[in-house]
């Protein structure tokens, strides 16, 4: 399969501008410059035509901050994006906008994400009015079209989004996304807020139109069994840093990583046989200030002197597996 995304070492710093008074006392050593804070670093994905990726990891690790980048939301400050092989920080014009229709992102709280001001037909059809994909006689329909596809009664159009459920307006938000002729899905935690019986009916809905229109997913979640069901390659996110990359399979069978192993040891499961749970010892370090070597060592029970000073490098450890750990060694 040709390669749909393509995401090079890419990094992200996020700090806040200084004012001049700032600036002034900076170079006058009254005062320290302004935290950085290092939301991606150095990181690399494919994700090729028609799969579903899975971004996972803890809070704060990067997943929603790589999604916005790949979405255009957000600059990388480091790296390249590369769609259908060019990259979008050079493309211009016509070109440009074509390839950020392409890819569009389903955030997590449908509430926020919907004006509340508008009537579902206003959300659904304003884009693909504005980019010629119809026209206002035929908005109607079209709107319905999309409706209809993303599970939802074309006669609710003309209701608010606060008169929906919250499933229903998540569903809403999909058929946006949809509206625009899309070849790819940024899904950011696009059932975390929902309940488990609607998760399932998101997440059905999601693999149809997988195939109804050969759709290609970048699918961020913290849930581990929502993504084991969805994806078809796994990507493991640790405070900015890629720790480990592989197909579902392997990845749920034979983790490599320690933080990997640490995150599928701790799920949830309905086996009879009692054990004991226990989280993660320690907590996730700053972005601001995050460790030296492997980010992880702090709170790996394996880790050796190596880890505290180099970074290890993603690299194969078996057949389409790779891995971020100087245990490969």
């Amino acid at each position: 399969m040709s390669n749909r995304l393509e995401v090079r070492n890419v990094s992200k710093r996020f700090t806040r501008k200084a004012g001049v008074l700032e600036r002034g006392a900076e170079m006058m050593g009254l005062k320290s410059p302004n935290p950085v804070v290092r939301a991606l670093d150095d990181v690399s994905i494919t994700v090729a035509q028609g799969e579903v990726v899975g971004i996972v990891g803890e809070s704060g690790c990067g997943k929603s901050t790589l999604g916005r980048v790949v979405a255009g939301l957000l600059q990388a400050s480091e790296g390249s994006v590369l769609f259908r092989g060019k990259q979008l920080a050079e493309m211009s014009g016509e070109e440009a906008e074509e390839a950020r229709l392409k890819v569009q992102m389903i955030f997590q709280d449908p509430s926020s994400s919907l004006n509340p001001r508008q009537r579902v037909r206003e959300i659904i059809g304003a884009a693909p009015l504005h980019h010629g994909m119809t026209t206002g006689r035929e908005l109607d329909d079209y709107v319905s079209r999309q409706m209809a596809r993303a599970g939802l009664d074309p006669i609710l159009a003309s209701r608010f989004p606060h008169q929906f459920s919250g499933g229903q307006r998540q569903r809403i938000g999909i058929a946006r996304a949809l509206a625009v002729q899309p070849d790819m899905l940024i899904c950011d935690e696009s059932v975390a807020a929902l309940d488990v019986s609607i998760q399932a009916q998101i997440l059905n809905l999601f693999l149809d139109l997988r195939e109804q229109l050969d759709l290609t997913y970048l699918f961020i979640s913290h849930d581990l069994s929502v993504v084991e069901h969805i994806s078809d390659r796994v990507v493991v996110m640790y405070l900015g840093r890629v720790v480990e990359e592989a197909s579902v399979a392997e990845l749920f069978s034979h983790p490599n990583h320690p933080y990997t192993r640490a995150l599928l040891d701790e799920r949830p499961s309905l086996d009879p046989v009692q054990r004991q749970f226990s989280a993660i010892e320690g907590e996730i370090p700053s972005p601001i200030s995050p460790p030296p070597g492997c980010h992880f060592h702090p709170r790996c029970p394996m880790a050796m002197a190596r880890c505290r000073v180099e970074r290890p490098e993603l690299r194969a450890v078996g057949s389409g597996h790779k891995s971020a750990c100087h245990l490969n060694d």
